[in-house]
């Protein structure tokens, strides 16, 4: 049998794709309409290990779509559509979510040195490439290949398609950030630098209750989240868990507000347009949770969260009013009350924090690669990387023992 002519093309705009098309490659296998329900099942004879992912919310035409038709994530952002098009026979067969970029903004993992040095060298490190799911530090697909096809053919595809895309867009890098490790295990075959850094995901080992989990934590720790829960409540505040139709304009409102509050303090202009919100809202509210406090009739604080077959993905969070330890129940204890009573298995609880140790979030690799097309650059990245990867891993396992868990069974309660 003659294996299918395989060609590619990078689009400007996710809407050349069409949702079936785009949905089949990422998330194979399964219908989404919007429901977390996937598979992260191999097929036998993947070599690579790169089939059939979990639901991710981040990855579907609707949640990319919507940051492109709300102006989030555009040519005047600093996110110029690139979406790499594999067809095989003419039919699509694989695509990657790719961004061509004027800055380093909304990425969450820092390269703003290596741009700096280069230029100073008098390189030009912009426009570059960005392949990532904008303003969203989630691990997750990268490289998007729908079943019925070569699934390995079309991912090594895919991965050159990258190399050849960087030279015709004169862009300096290609970066694939929070990929799987599959994922970046394969493209280092093609030249990609490996970067890793670490996040504080919370593990689900089957518990049915909060109280399951609290008991695995040894006295200090357990006592001190029942102290946090209820003092964050103390002042009258009621939250409220919202998915679906419960998420009315008036919540998406409030929501925004907190959003536009704490991001204009931490990074001075957040990404996300209002209409995104209400766009996520119309398409994909089933993989929304929306934990909102509320305290004399009206919302004070919120947290949003997208949910996976697996995962429940933590993201932005915001206050009007701040109170002690709101924001640990809003995004934390409520997050994991939640994936309990679904049976997810993990918390991915966003970037950053040393402080979730202590409450039940441990340390997990993440995954960047990074196509460097300077060969001098390269060098001076691949040199600094080697030292960076042996000091994550390092302060990952230190970080690990700090863990709030009993480490022995006869622990006094």
């Amino acid at each position: 049998m003659a294996s299918p002519e395989i060609t590619l093309e990078a689009v400007p705009s996710i809407g050349e794709v069409s949702a079936e098309d785009w949905d089949a490659c990422a998330h194979p296998g399964k219908i989404c309409n919007g429901h977390g329900k996937g598979t992260s099942s191999a097929l036998p004879g993947d070599s690579l290990g790169l089939s059939k992912p979990a639901y991710n919310p981040f990855v579907s035409h609707a949640f990319l779509s919507a940051v492109e038709k709300s102006g989030s994530a555009t040519i005047r952002t600093g996110w110029g559509p690139r979406h790499l098009v594999a067809k095989a026979n003419g039919c699509v067969a694989g695509v990657v979510p790719c961004y061509l970029k004027s800055h380093s903004q909304g990425e969450y993992v820092f390269d703003r040195g290596w741009a700096d040095a280069y230029e100073r060298a008098g390189g030009r490190y912009y426009p570059k490439l960005q392949v990532s799911v904008p303003f969203t530090p989630a691990t997750g697909p990268r490289l998007l290949v729908r079943d019925g096809v070569d699934r390995e053919g079309i991912t090594e595809a895919l991965a050159s398609g990258l190399v050849a895309l960087c030279g015709v867009s004169k862009a300096s890098s290609v970066h694939v950030t929070f990929a799987r490790e599959a994922e970046w295990k394969l493209l280092a075959k093609h030249g990609f630098l490996q970067r890793t850094d670490q996040q504080f995901h919370w593990h689900n080992e089957g518990f049915s209750t909060f109280d399951d989990f609290l008991a695995t934590l040894n006295s200090r720790h357990r006592k001190s989240i029942k102290r946090e829960r209820r003092d964050a409540l103390a002042a009258g505040i009621t939250i409220h868990c919202l998915t679906g139709k419960d998420i009315t304009e008036d919540a998406w409102d409030a929501f925004f507000m907190f959003y536009m509050e704490t991001g204009s303090r931490k990074w001075g202009r957040p990404y996300l347009t209002r209409e995104f919100f209400s766009l996520i809202g119309e398409t994909m509210s089933q993989d929304v949770l929306l934990v909102m406090a509320r305290r004399n009739d009206r919302w004070i604080a919120g947290a949003i969260n997208f949910i996976g077959s697996d995962t429940l993905f933590g993201r932005n969070w915001g206050a009007v009013e701040h109170h002690p330890f709101l924001h640990f129940e809003v995004c934390y204890y409520q997050a994991i009350d939640f994936a309990i009573n679904r049976g997810l298995t993990y918390v991915e609880a966003g970037a950053q924090g040393e402080h979730k140790i202590a409450r039940g979030y441990l340390p997990r690799t993440t995954h960047s690669a990074h196509f460097i097309a300077d060969p001098g650059l390269r060098r001076a990245i691949d040199d600094y990387l080697e030292r960076e990867r042996a000091y994550v891993a390092e302060a990952g396992r230190e970080l690990a023992e700090l863990g709030p868990f009993r480490k022995g069974a006869n622990e006094a309660s």
